[in-house]
């Protein structure tokens, strides 16, 4: 079985010697993203919402180079800073996944790429 490299430009380029995506067969495994913006090259951490949304549409424009969308996520990996932040971090990921989320887990982490406070990394499955 052959492997493809996934990139596009509307996610942020890896910072390191990794891949934004790598897809095997039909299953699509994506990389962790932070919540860089790929236009300007911005972190968008002025709060938390905000920041779980950006990783979270850093996600989609790696799925969807792929050819993939939300509802092909079968696993959710959330690195977070802070497990207080949990709640709010969960509100924000749960608006693109409102049926059949999932699975997941969340794990507190003492440090992230660029001090960020969430990364978040999928598998996806056509």
């Amino acid at each position: 079985m052959s492997k493809q490299i996934i990139y596009t430009a509307e996610a942020p380029a890896p910072i390191g010697p990794y891949s934004q995506a790598v897809l095997v067969g039909g299953t699509l495994y994506v990389s962790g993203q932070i919540p860089l913006d790929a236009a300007t090259g911005e972190l968008i951490n002025e709060n938390l919402t905000e920041e779980t949304h950006m990783v979270m549409k850093n996600l989609e424009a790696v799925l969807r180079a792929a050819g993939f969308g939300f509802s092909d996520v079968v696993k959710c990996t959330i690195f977070i800073r802070d497990m207080g932040a949990f709640g709010t971090i969960n509100e924000a990921y749960g608006q693109y996944f409102k049926e059949n989320p999932p699975a997941r887990e969340t794990v507190e982490v003492s440090r992230l790429p660029k001090d960020v406070n969430v990364e978040i990394s999928c598998i996806a499955v056509k």
